[in-house]
């Protein structure tokens, strides 16, 4: 029986660990922290449950293709609650909330553009288009070859994945009002990039979040980290946690053990499922590297973040389940996360109240509440900087929730650049990984195979297929079927 390790319990981690363990491969999962889940982890004190990451649950039937894939659904593991509104913008001048039913988002749009229904009908058949295509290809390409692109199907669709025109610019085709421009341009915000710059297949973002529905899977995000656990539980994966790996051992251009702080463990190969720049520059030898210090340099990262988890001891008014302040200049904003680099002066933000949904996550009569600001990676982090922040933002969340919120704290906790670093080792204390632009994409990120060890193996959000859950999800399950597919020569 073969023996392999997967580096790190995101997401990634999980979906491959699962899916090699399936095929008889005995696998080990090591985790660096005292609680698996990567950035899907949680907090719990003083009644209160706080996903730490990720809040968004879009794109669900790839959530729903892993479960399936193990004959189990994922509503065995949790429920999932379909939000309405999907989520609220608050413009300065007005606020948008969108509506669940599609047929009523049409109805907005129309509100504020003539025709605005029938072009959201035309712009949402064109991004499920998209979506469709996109996904397929994701599931089919490892990055490692050319060939890739040359399926029948990518090459009859080419036409329709528009990659060589500008989110931005597809949109502009479609509408004139700034606000439904913003609306739609909102969930590439935290994909590495302005508009302008990310590629028009993107628009399968909107397509998943707006046209299929944003959901919520009650308990919180880390209740699909369980589900993960208990499908990988079954396949008779080991878990090993508070164990930080510092080497990996190479031989014979082969990884034959990896070293942690508390023990050497043989392998016959491994899947690095943690920051892929981390595990090069820390973990092997420069002769065993992919990539070297330039090359991260060089790349384009998605934003890092300042993150408030907040406990209040009573109900807020205004706020929905997501909510996204977008009361500044979005084009300022944009320009000092990705071009000047610095922290923003008039910071757009992000507020994610649970407790509107869920009553497991915050005691009765009380909040939940997740602040995120959109940074850019790599800056200065200190808790000056967070306070600083901490009063600009609760300062325009209490006059729009009418509360003296401050009074009513008691739970707070910060997350930023430096724990990002410390936790998972993030490169620049990113918070999403690489960029998804145009010249990042596909074949263009960095590798799932290590170029010269023959069994060292990358998964996650660094690579192919880029940032986000279900694009890790996915990088899980390309890495595994890469390493089954050549279990022979390992």
């Amino acid at each position: 029986m073969k023996e392999g390790i997967v580096i790190g319990s995101g997401f990634s981690g999980l979906s491959a660990a699962a899916f090699l363990a399936e095929k008889g491969i005995k696998m080990t999962v090591i985790e660096k922290n005292n609680q698996i889940g990567g950035r899907a982890r949680k907090i719990e004190s003083q009644g209160y449950c706080f996903d730490m990451g990720p809040s968004w649950y879009w794109m669900h039937d790839i959530f729903e293709n892993f479960f399936n894939h193990f004959n189990r659904s994922s509503n065995e593991f949790y429920k999932l609650k379909k939000l309405d509104p999907g989520f609220k913008i608050i413009f300065d001048s007005e606020e948008i909330a969108i509506p669940a039913n599609f047929k009523e988002t049409c109805k907005l749009f129309k509100r504020y553009e003539i025709q605005g229904d029938k072009k959201l009908l035309k712009f949402m058949r064109d991004a499920e288009k998209k979506y469709k295509i996109g996904l397929s290809f994701l599931y089919k390409s490892p990055g490692l070859s050319l060939t890739e692109f040359f399926k029948t199907n990518l090459i009859c669709n080419l036409g329709n994945l528009t990659l060589l025109s500008s989110y931005r610019k597809h949109i502009k085709k479609y509408f004139k009002h700034p606000l439904l421009i913003h609306i739609l341009e909102f969930p590439v915000l935290f994909l590495g990039a302005t508009a302008d710059k990310m590629p028009a297949l993107y628009s399968l973002m909107s397509y998943s979040g707006i046209k299929d529905g944003t959901f919520y899977p009650i308990g919180g995000f880390h209740e699909i980290i369980k589900g993960m656990k208990n499908i990988c539980d079954q396949k008779g994966v080991k878990f090993l946690k508070n164990e930080e790996v510092t080497k990996i051992n190479i031989k014979n251009r082969k990884a034959y053990s990896i070293t942690t702080i508390n023990q050497t463990i043989n392998t016959d190969f491994v899947v690095a499922s943690a920051d892929y720049a981390h595990i090069e520059s820390c973990l092997l030898e420069k002769e065993f590297r992919n990539y070297n210090e330039k090359y991260w340099k060089r790349k384009k990262f998605s934003p890092s973040a300042l993150i408030f988890y907040l406990g209040i001891n009573t109900k807020l008014k205004n706020l929905e389940h997501h909510n996204l302040f977008f009361d500044e200049d979005v084009e300022k904003n944009s320009a000092d996360i990705y071009i000047h680099k610095r922290w923003n002066k008039n910071p757009l933000f992000y507020v994610c109240c649970p407790s509107k949904t869920d009553i497991k996550v915050a005691p009765i009569g009380k909040e939940n509440i997740f602040i995120l600001m959109p940074i850019s990676a790599g800056i200065k982090d200190n808790n000056k900087i967070r306070e600083k922040y901490f009063e600009i933002i609760i300062d325009k969340l209490e006059k729009y929730t009418n509360c003296n919120i401050k009074e009513h704290i008691e739970y707070k906790k910060s997350y930023c650049i430096n724990d990002f670093q410390n936790d998972y080792n993030a490169y620049k204390g990113n918070a999403y990984g690489l960029a998804n632009t145009l010249d990042q994409t596909a074949n263009l990120k960095p590798k799932i195979i290590n170029k010269k060890i023959k069994n060292l193996f990358y998964t996650g959000q660094l690579t192919v297929p880029g940032p986000g859950v279900p694009p890790s999800i996915i990088s899980g399950q390309i890495v595994s079927e890469h390493i089954i597919k050549n279990l022979k020569k390992i």
